[in-house]
Parts: structure tokens; sequence; C-alpha cells
């Protein structure tokens, strides 16, 4: 009820344990990949240019994430596909 309340006098909502431990994930997993910010946002960004070679993708519904599990990082990712390129123009591309 404090946050709908908080939401409707437009102050900023506390960020829950489970936010927190999300963050603390993202940095866990940084540093063992030892991958800037800017580097993990260009990763991502070549990865979406080379499968739109061959699929129309909605760059904006999609995610690319690093997830850490019991003895690795996993890239983890869930691309929209609006449509499959024709095989000819994604051979041109």
């Amino acid at each position: 009820m404090k946050d709908f309340i908080n939401k409707l006098l437009g102050k900023p909502i506390a960020h829950s344990k489970n936010d927190a431990k999300k963050r603390l994930k993202f940095l866990l997993i940084h540093d063992q990949v030892d991958l800037t910010p800017v580097q993990l946002d260009a990763m991502k960004e070549e990865i979406l240019e080379v499968i739109a070679r061959y699929v129309d993708v909605d760059a904006e519904d999609s995610s690319i994430t690093l997830e850490r599990g019991d003895r690795n990082v996993a890239l983890v990712s869930s691309i929209t596909v609006r449509r499959v390129v024709e095989r000819a123009a994604a051979a041109t591309a």
C-alpha cells in the first residue's frame, strides 16, 4: 500500500531485496567475465546485427544478458523475430 501511495505522490519507490540481489549478481558476473558495460553493449549490438542478417528482429523488444551458473557464466538471449528475411537478401546484406 505504501508503494501505491508513493507512486501516486510521485515519490520514488524503494528498491526491494530482489532488486538488490539482481544488481549484485550483475556486478559479480561483470567482474568474472571482465567486460566493461561499454564492451557488453557493443557485444549486444554486434550480436543483434549478425542475427538481423538472417531475420528481421525487434531490437527494442529483445534482451541479451549474462547469467551466472554454478560454475560458469551463460549468455542468455530473448530476441523477438518479426519475420524471416529472404535468403537472397540475406546473402547480399
